[in-house]
């Protein structure tokens, strides 16, 4: 005989007997919980914990010696009645507390500042603003990821997220006090996206969000409580006459109208709950009252549960978690797969697989009559036992479904078996999660909703950290997070016992940790910051070392000022963009000249760094350049950047100065003489340069150009005595300087002058060149003039060259040179010179 209880046992039938609620019994809390009357309390959803804060409204008697209440103090109990958190508040009054959907509890005060509280105690601090501290917080309402502060001027702020931002001010209300009650759809459940507020004014209720504030023009009026559903499409209202309304979020539909004094109970309501999104649930003191629609009955219908003592109401995504002072229970609509296989009488396809299971597991043959009679709808009943199993919280049921699950898919020519093993996976984390010494008695369905990742989490910030690691085990997630949290705890743990030696022991009982369970590919960046920032620096730097990814070495390293480390790993990554994230930021950080020093101490392992820096600075930031250069005694390298400057400036004066800079640097240079004498007579050039255009009132340009350039310009305007004094003041040789006024006067076409130049002195190139030059330049018959100024052996060749043919032949017969004349005859152009130069051959004796 099977002596577990049976799953129908505490079910209680409403509509007929269509649809049933059960009161499930998750945990005993015999004396672990105080009186939960004196105290305020803030539940979390999806299993989490719960906080309570004494209630400084109530009379407390205090016996001989009798703590004394000095400060606000905050408990935190799990659902099992597990202390999790003891902490005490030390800021001013507080208003209101609740929890995020990540279980960390926000606790805000009267003047605006509100505080996360993880698990183990730490907070981070924010405020929703100077202004509003001025006038006041009087009331909020805090949902999984916001708040809606209620100011003194009676104006609403809404905080978005937990980051710290800036409250946004909603809509005004208009009021001129304070609501009877109020409550909040947060964004993700209201149709707008928008948080919605519902305010209980006068005898109406008034909807505010971002842009306007509605009148819903209600009479029922005042309310006492105003609660939204889970999915925030209902609403919950109790007046102050005792009357429970239950109507749509949008006004337009009445689903429930109850007066709780039919109830029975005695004293005032204490909490007006949702149980799901199909039923309410009213609290009295050892009364919970649940309140259903009705097609029959506009009043609804009622299911009692007596408790002792006070309790306080969860309201959870698929049902109500009832905290009582000896009890936790669960109170939830039966879901419809419980329903169809467990139900007295059912003849669905679900409960007759189960029969035929049970029959199998008898050895009786009913078994394959059972399965025979629903062949065509097995697959329905094998998926619907699998999601029974899921909402049972006897693991004894669970195996029950689960078997029967497997038995009819042997029937089955076609399975996929995926669903069955997820749920499998998925029951045996709940039972453990679900265990008292955890305490989260998380449904099936909530699971499925917050996801795996998200319970890890929890469980890490409870610090059950193997539990986190078997559970990412079991569902193949990495170890990351937990394994990170894990060595977090334990450097905070030991950072007050730090002596010699603890930082190596720690370091390697991380590192051998992230290997062994990690795989070598968890980051330690993350564990090193934690350290830096409790104050173990020696620790992050070790745990760095361990670090692969340079991408995440660095960054830490410059935050904890391990400057020359952080660039020599930027450099060792070979990655160019993170080298030069790390100079620019020490660039903004430290002082030039340590900035600088930094670099030049790092030697060969700092030269990649110290190129590329240059290479930036040259495009961007030349003055940076300059005094990296002048820092690093570079007096080449300093010159050269000069004259570059020199090379892109337009300012006669600054282009001197820049080459007076550049003198400078070379001539403190031992090995660069040639290179100061340069710059010295550059500088005299742009001088001198400086006075001719002067003189020439501007209208010729001389300023930037080279010795040659500047005779060939004074020569091109008739400046033969400025030539003459460029040529000796930086001793132009003879030579260039007949080249270049050859050039000059053959350019300007003045070749008179071009003829009287070459007369005035013997010519230092010879006037070969000259020929060569008017040959170059089209001019043909004045090159032809100098050829008798050069060598005989030369002219024939050179008379060919200016193309006079009959001089060439000439010459040859002067010189009585046959040979010659023959082969000026082959290559003569025409036959006209050919007759003649035959006559020139014939004379030739």
């Amino acid at each position: 005989m099977d002596t577990v209880q049976h799953p129908s046992a505490t079910w209680e039938a409403v509509s007929n007997g269509i649809v049933f609620y059960r009161r499930q019994q998750l945990y005993t809390l015999p004396g672990k919980l105080p009186n939960i009357a004196d105290y305020l309390i803030a539940g979390c959803k999806n299993g989490g914990p719960i906080a309570l804060m004494r209630d400084t409204s109530k009379m407390v008697a205090l016996g001989r010696g009798g703590p004394a209440f000095t400060k606000s103090q905050i408990q935190v109990y799990s659902p099992a009645g597990e202390g999790l958190l003891l902490f005490s508040w030390d800021q001013s009054r507080i208003v209101r507390f609740g929890w995020t959907f990540d279980e960390r509890l926000v606790v805000l005060n009267e003047e605006g500042v509100y505080r996360l509280y993880d698990l183990q105690g730490d907070y981070q601090q924010f405020s929703v603003g100077s202004e509003e501290a001025e006038l006041g917080i009087i009331d909020a309402r805090i949902h999984e990821n916001g708040l809606v502060a209620l100011t003194g001027s009676l104006t609403l702020l809404e905080v978005k997220d937990w980051e710290g931002g800036r409250p946004l001010a909603l809509a005004n209300p208009g009021i001129s006090e304070p609501p009877h009650s109020w409550a909040v759809i947060p964004p993700d459940q209201s149709i707008s996206r928008h948080v919605e507020v519902l305010l209980s004014v006068d005898a109406t209720i008034l909807t505010v969000d971002n842009l306007e504030s509605t009148d819903q023009r209600v009479a029922r009026g005042p309310f006492l409580r105003v609660s939204p559903s889970p999915n925030g499409k209902f609403l919950a209202l109790l007046t102050s006459a005792g009357l429970l309304w239950v109507v749509s979020s949008d006004f337009q539909r009445e689903l429930v109208v109850l007066d709780t004094a039919t109830v029975g109970a005695e004293g005032p309501v204490n909490q007006v709950e949702w149980c799901g999104n199909d039923a309410v649930l009213v609290t009295w003191k050892d009364l919970a009252s649940l309140i259903l629609p009705s097609r029959d009955n506009i009043a609804g219908e009622t299911l009692r549960y007596l408790y002792f003592g006070a309790t306080f109401v969860v309201t959870e995504t698929d049902g109500a978690r009832v905290m009582g002072q000896d009890v936790c229970d669960f109170i939830q609509k039966v879901p419809v797969s419980s329903v169809s296989i467990f139900r007295p009488g059912s003849t669905s396809s679900s409960a007759i697989l189960f029969a035929a299971w049970e029959s199998f597991v008898q050895r009786s043959p009913k078994a394959d009559e059972n399965i025979r009679s629903i062949r065509s709808d097995l697959a329905a009943a094998v998926n619907e036992c699998i999601d029974a199993a899921g909402h049972e919280w006897d693991p004894h049921w669970q195996r029950k479904l689960l078997s029967a699950a497997k038995f009819g898919w042997g029937f089955l020519d076609l399975y996929n078996p995926t669903d069955f093993i997820a749920m499998g996976q998925a029951l045996k984390v709940l039972n453990a999660v679900r265990y008292y010494e955890i305490g989260i008695p998380l449904t099936y369905s909530e699971y499925q909703y917050v996801s795996p990742a998200h319970l890890i989490n929890r469980l890490t910030s409870r610090n059950l950290h193997l539990l986190a690691i078997r559970v990412s085990s079991f569902l193949s997630l990495k170890p990351d997070v937990v394994l990170k949290h894990w060595a977090s705890v334990k450097i905070a743990r030991s950072k007050s016992s730090a002596v010699d030696g603890e930082d190596d022991e720690v370091c390697r009982l991380i590192v051998d940790k992230f290997e062994k369970l990690g795989g070598g590919e968890v980051s330690y960046a993350d564990i090193a910051r934690r350290a830096w920032e409790v104050g173990r620096t020696g620790l992050a730097t070790k745990l760095l070392d361990h670090e692969t990814r340079a991408s995440d070495q660095v960054p830490l390293l410059l935050t904890m000022k391990e400057d020359n480390l952080a660039l020599v790993k930027a450099v060792d990554s070979g990655d160019t963009d993170l080298v030069y994230h790390v100079l620019l930021h020490l660039y903004k950080r430290l002082p030039l000249g340590s900035f600088f020093k930094l670099i030049e101490d790092g030697g060969d392992q700092l030269a990649p760094a110290s190129k590329l820096l240059q290479v930036y600075a040259r495009e961007l930031n030349r003055e940076m350049l300059r005094d990296f250069y002048y820092s690093d005694d570079r007096r080449v390298e300093s010159a050269t950047l000069a004259l570059d400057e020199a090379a892109q400036m337009t300012d006669p004066h600054a282009v001197m100065t820049a080459v007076n800079a550049a003198e400078k640097f070379f001539s403190e240079d031992k090995d660069r003489p040639f290179e100061a004498k340069m710059m010295n007579e550059s500088v005299r050039l742009l001088a001198l340069q400086q006075q001719y255009e002067k003189d020439s009132d501007g209208k010729i340009k001389f300023f930037g150009q080279s010795v040659s350039e500047t005779i060939r310009t004074c020569i091109s305007n008739n400046m033969s005595k400025k030539a003459d004094r460029v040529k000796s003041e930086f001793k132009v040789p003879d030579k260039r300087f007949w080249y270049l006024k050859l050039h000059a006067l053959t350019a300007m076409r003045d070749f008179d002058a071009l003829d009287a130049f070459a007369r005035s002195k013997r010519s230092p190139i010879g006037y070969e060149a000259f020929v060569r030059h008017l040959v170059e330049t089209g001019h043909l018959k004045q090159a032809a003039l100098y050829v008798m100024r050069c060598d005989g052996p030369k002219r024939v060749g050179l008379y060919v060259l200016c193309e006079d043919w009959r001089a060439a032949g000439r010459e040859c017969k002067e010189r009585g040179d046959k040979k010659g004349m023959e082969q000026l005859r082959k290559s003569c152009p025409n036959s006209l010179i050919a007759r003649e130069l035959d006559q020139l051959m014939a004379s030739m004796k």
